[in-house]
């Protein structure tokens, strides 16, 4: 299995997930407006 280890300032990865109404959310539509908090929540719905 690979890891790979953010540091901190570095940039995350981009990705894409559906939020609560399953409209698709990719973060890089982020970069640059605001800052994102991600929070990755186990056992959420």
């Amino acid at each position: 299995m690979k890891t790979d280890i953010i540091t901190p300032g570095e940039p995350a990865p981009d990705f894409e997930l559906e939020d609560l109404n399953g409209n698709p959310v990719r973060l890089s539509s982020y970069r640059g407006s605001k800052p994102v908090v991600l929070a990755f929540l186990r056992g959420f719905m």
